[in-house]
């Protein structure tokens, strides 16, 4: 078994992966909160790498490129338990709770890790032994327990209704600083193009007017710059850095280094 999802509710769900790691580059449309079971997860957003472990409890922001590497640890598969904080949840609770009056400025959207409260694993033991039964969780339960976290995540994190409130879609936004910021999320054009608030076809003429190239030329440019940065002058291995500079296979890498540069990333250090 290499990958497994048990729902026991449209919104609630135990994910488990297998003997090997798991890497993707994602962009959810939901908050979602996390419940790292076992293994250690990073994520990789802008310049910055967050570890996770078992025990901790994640909230993901919506809308928010990461690279999200999966590893299993300590001989057992790497398992969490994801709810998801839908729009329309978070809608139906602002509309009975109204946000925090200090909380609606200056909070920057970010990974939140709580690590072991006891009231976010008290959640968590309540749905429990529903994928232990194999049972399915009924709506007005599963209602309840998402409120329940919500609640919960509000009183452990002041300014998060800045987050969860939030319920505008991305607008137009500068493309250099926003492309200069992502680029090594491999994520496919019309992601970006959304993102920033554009249709592809806008989105490939503005990158144009921008840049003086296109989309794909400039993407591995800048990929390749970062990961012979972090080999050359980093010391890291090329095994270490390919996933994270938006390269999907380690041989696809080695090619497009060697082309780019004139010797293999394993001669970078030399």
């Amino acid at each position: 078994m290499e990958h497994q999802s048990q729902y026991i509710h449209p919104h609630i769900k135990r994910s488990t992966f297998g003997s090997r790691f798991f890497k993707a580059d994602v962009l959810f449309e939901d908050h979602l909160l996390v419940w790292l079971l076992s293994g250690e997860t990073k994520i990789v957003h802008g310049d910055k790498t967050h570890v996770f472990g078992a025990g901790d409890t994640l909230l993901f922001p919506r809308h928010l490129l990461a690279t999200v590497l999966n590893y299993p640890k300590n001989g057992l598969a790497h398992q969490s338990v994801v709810m998801h904080l839908t729009t329309e949840k978070l809608k139906d609770y602002y509309h009975k709770k109204q946000p925090a009056a200090d909380s609606l400025m200056g909070f920057e959207p970010s990974f939140i890790s709580f690590k072991k409260h006891p009231l976010l694993q008290s959640c968590l033991a309540s749905v429990a032994p529903y994928f232990d039964l194999q049972e399915e969780l009924p709506d007005a339960i599963a209602s309840v327990k998402i409120e329940e976290a919500i609640h919960v995540v509000r009183m452990l994190e002041p300014g998060i209704d800045n987050l969860l409130a939030n319920f505008a879609e991305p607008g137009k936004i500068g493309l250099s600083d926003f492309m200069e910021r992502n680029y090594m999320f491999n994520m496919p054009l019309e992601k970006f193009g959304y993102l920033t608030g554009r249709s592809l076809t806008t989105f490939k003429r503005d990158f144009k007017r921008a840049f003086a190239t296109t989309p794909q030329k400039w993407l591995t440019r800048k990929r390749l710059d970062l990961a012979h940065y972090q080999i050359r002058e980093k010391r890291r291995k090329p095994s270490e850095v390919y996933l994270e500079t938006g390269f999907e296979n380690l041989s696809h890498f080695s090619f497009a280094f060697k082309k780019q540069f004139g010797y293999a990333p394993t001669e970078a250090t030399v």
